[in-house]
């Protein structure tokens, strides 16, 4: 009994296996070098592409992204992100926030206890006074 080795057999879904596990994942920054190198124009897209080892659609489909990201920035359609000093800023913020609010409810708590026995202390001296 032979195995197929055609389309759908085990030999095929082996190798699209071993090509989807190796396939190269291009960073963010990987992409806009690469985008920006076509831009310049100092050699042919198919030149690029082979170089880095893409196809001339992907970097078409990158170039499209990095300009309608470009276009979104300045037309101010998306939130900067931001700087690791800014959300190491804004986490102590956060923190000293939280510990103000928590001090001020034990003192509300406290103020309560008090008013509460002042009161309670006020009604029995009504009471025995009467």
């Amino acid at each position: 009994m032979r195995t197929r080795t055609g389309p759908n057999g085990p030999a095929d879904r082996h190798v699209k296996e071993i090509k989807r596990k190796t396939r190269r994942k291009f960073s963010a920054e990987e992409k806009i070098r690469i985008v920006l190198n076509g831009l310049r124009g100092e050699s042919s897209i198919f030149e690029l592409c082979r170089r880095e080892g893409i196809t001339e659609s992907l970097y078409y489909n990158w170039s499209k992204d990095f300009m309608e990201a470009g276009k979104k920035r300045f037309a101010g359609d998306t939130a900067r992100q931001a700087t690791s000093s800014e959300v190491t800023d804004l986490k102590r913020e956060a923190h000293d926030l939280k510990e103000a609010v928590a001090e001020q409810t034990l003192e509300l708590r406290l103020l309560i206890r008090i008013f509460n026995s002042l009161w309670r202390k006020s009604a029995f001296l009504s009471t025995v006074a009467i």
